[in-house]
């Protein structure tokens, strides 16, 4: 199914966003590496729903506006990006640090959600198990690490880049700095808040994952009262792109259940 690729302007921040389907909102908040381009499981999602991919403020082809501080302003940020749409009803679907944000933003006012989905997010830490340091691993051991599949993993290696496409690179890895430098990938104070979280919540884990352990599951479940997890077997830290198919079938069959 094709897609938009266009800017909107809020509150004078220019963002990036992909958008295709029909349906009810579901919102993709991606990771520290950004929007690659619209994505098979994008596109399989869009056969039900209208779904919205924006690109953070600070990443990719986005501004970086001088009030991004930390993964809460991120959360405020969209809660304008839902009004400035006239989004209500949204599936709120976010990944990794885009997991976080969605976290942060539900903590606040999830009055505009109908469910919440968080794909390995950051934004707790669990003592025992430590999350890796993603500010120490070069773009090839980056991309070893996402994923489990050894022949998609080197798919996924960085090939040679334009200087524009190496400028975009340094631009999200300084954002993510920005954000989760200190203290590394996460908020102290999120858990204290995660009761607040009162949408149907599904947490998404891949078994194998080299960023955050999969044991960070059954935490987030222990967290936000009423959620349920599924880890998917044999897979790493990005399950939306290493099993699209199974991906998009729990997704879509979440959805189904909690919001007919």
């Amino acid at each position: 199914m094709p897609f938009q690729d266009t800017f909107i302007n809020i509150r004078g921040c220019k963002v990036r966003m992909l958008r295709s389907g029909q349906g009810k909102p579901l919102v993709f908040l991606h990771g520290a590496n950004g929007v690659p381009g619209w994505l098979p499981f994008m596109a399989q999602l869009s056969q039900h729903h209208d779904v919205i991919v924006p690109e953070h403020p600070g990443f990719g082809e986005s501004d970086t506006p001088d009030w991004l501080d930390r993964t809460g302003d991120l959360a405020l940020f969209y809660l304008d990006f839902f009004k400035h749409l006239g989004l209500n009803n949204v599936h709120l679907v976010g990944s990794s640090l885009g997991g976080w944000i969605a976290a942060e933003l539900a903590v606040r006012n999830d009055t505009n959600l109908s469910s919440l989905t968080l794909v390995a997010p950051a934004g707790v830490r669990v003592k025992g198990s430590p999350m890796a340091d993603i500010f120490l691993w070069s773009p090839e051991k980056m991309a070893r690490n996402l994923v489990h599949d050894p022949e998609l993993a080197a798919r996924m290696m960085p090939g040679d880049m334009t200087q524009e496409q190496q400028m975009l690179v340094l631009k999200n890895r300084l954002t993510t700095a920005r954000l989760a430098w200190q203290p590394r990938l996460h908020n102290p104070d999120l858990r204290k808040w995660l009761h607040r979280v009162s949408v149907p919540t599904q947490i998404l884990w891949g078994s194998e994952d080299q960023l955050i352990p999969a044991a960070y599951a059954q935490a987030w479940c222990d967290l936000i009262p009423g959620s349920q997890s599924t880890v998917f077997p044999s897979c790493g830290h990005l399950p939306h792109v290493e099993m699209t198919d199974l991906y998009c079938k729990t997704l879509t069959q979440f959805i189904r259940e909690v919001a007919p």
